[in-house]
C-alpha cells in the first residue's frame, strides 16, 4: 500500500508534469487535505500502482519509487501441528483474506492469496522463521479448556495431536474444546480430525472426561457463538476449572476474547454462587498463576 505520509504526496507532486495533478498531490500533502487523503488512500487501501495510474503524469525515477514503497510486513501464523505427530514438518492454518472497499473495490490479502494460489506440486522457496508464541505447550497432566473459533483452532490442533500421542503411553488430563464457525458445510475446519478424537476413547471423548462443542453462527436464524456453547455446558466448564484446568483462547482480536472472558466470569459466579466481583478476582488469579492464555490477531 502507498504510504499515507504527507511527504509522499510532496515527492510525487515534484515529479508530476500535469498542473492539475501537481495541485491535487500538493493538496493531499497539506494539513487541509489530510482528511481527503485518508478517504482516498487509507480507507480505500490503494496500492502504489493504483495511485500512479490515477496520476499518470508522475514520472518518478525508480530509485525514488523504491524509497516511497513501504516494505512488506512479515506475516505471523500459529503452528497447527505437533512435532511429535509430524517430525520435521510445520503445518499452518491460513485464512484467505478478502474484503470490499467503500468504493466497491475487491481486495485480497497479499500473502494469503499467494499461498492459496500455490499447488502441492509446486516447489516454492518461502522464507520463514520461528519465534516463541504466546500459548505455552501444556503438560499432559493439565486439564484444558480451549476456545478457538475460526482459524483460532490452529494451535489447538497441535495440542490435540500431541496429547493423543501422549495418551498411548500414559494417562492424560481431560480437554474441553469450544470451536465456532459460520456454517457447518462451508468452514468447519478440520472436521474429521476433531470428530476422530471425539470417538472411541479419543482425547476429546466424554470417556476421557473431554468434550467438543461447535457453534455454527449462521446455520440458524439466531446467531450462536462459542460463548453460548460455553454457557450451555457451564457445569462442565466449572468442574474442570475447580480441578485445576488452564484456559487457552485463540482467534480474532475484535470482540471474541473479551466476550469469552465475560462468559467465564458469569459461569464462575453462577456455578460457585459467588458475586460477580469475586468471579473477576478468581479469574485474575488464574491468569497470574499462568493458567489463562490468549493469542489474538486482527
Amino acid at each position: 500500500m502507498v504510504s499515507s505520509s504527507n511527504g509522499s504526496g510532496s515527492v510525487m507532486s515534484f515529479f508530476a508534469t500535469a498542473e492539475h495533478e501537481k495541485d491535487r498531490l500538493q493538496y493531499f500533502a497539506s494539513p487541509e487535505g489530510r482528511d481527503d487523503l485518508y478517504q482516498y488512500n487509507l480507507k480505500e487501501r490503494r496500492t502504489v500502482l493504483e495511485v500512479l495510474e490515477d496520476f499518470p503524469s508522475v514520472q518518478m525515477p525508480f530509485e525514488w519509487l523504491v524509497q516511497l514503497v513501504p516494505p512488506l510486513k512479515p506475516r505471523a501464523f500459529s503452528i497447527s501441528s505437533s512435532p511429535l505427530a509430524h517430525p520435521n514438518q510445520v503445518h499452518l492454518t491460513v485464512n484467505l483474506v478478502s474484503w470490499t472497499t467503500p468504493y466497491k473495490r475487491k481486495r485480497e490479502g497479499l500473502c494469503s492469496s499467494w499461498l492459496a494460489s500455490l499447488s502441492p506440486e509446486q516447489c516454492i522457496y518461502v522464507p520463514a522463521w520461528f519465534q516463541k508464541g504466546s500459548l505455552p505447550s501444556p503438560p499432559s497432566s493439565l486439564p484444558l479448556i480451549l476456545v478457538g473459533p475460526g482459524t483460532g483452532c490452529a494451535p489447538f490442533r497441535g495440542f490435540i495431536e500431541e496429547r493423543a500421542i501422549q495418551s498411548v503411553t500414559g494417562s492424560t488430563a481431560p480437554v474441553l474444546f469450544f470451536f465456532g464457525c459460520r456454517n457447518e458445510e462451508n468452514d468447519f475446519l478440520y472436521r474429521d480430525f476433531w470428530l476422530s478424537h471425539l470417538q472411541n476413547g479419543g482425547v476429546l471423548s466424554e470417556a476421557k472426561g473431554g468434550g467438543f462443542y461447535v457453534a455454527f453462527s449462521r446455520d440458524q436464524p439466531q446467531k450462536v457463538y462459542v460463548q453460548h456453547k460455553m454457557q450451555e455446558y457451564s457445569e462442565r466448564v466449572w468442574n474442570l476449572l475447580i480441578n485445576g484446568a488452564a484456559v487457552y483462547i485463540a482467534g480474532s482480536s475484535t470482540k471474541m476474547p473479551s466476550d469469552v472472558l465475560s462468559t467465564l466470569e458469569e459461569i464462575v459466579s453462577r456455578e460457585s454462587g459467588a458475586p460477580k466481583d469475586s468471579a473477576v478476582r478468581w479469574l485474575r488469579a488464574l491468569e497470574k498463576a499462568g493458567k489463562y492464555h490468549v493469542e489474538a490477531w486482527s
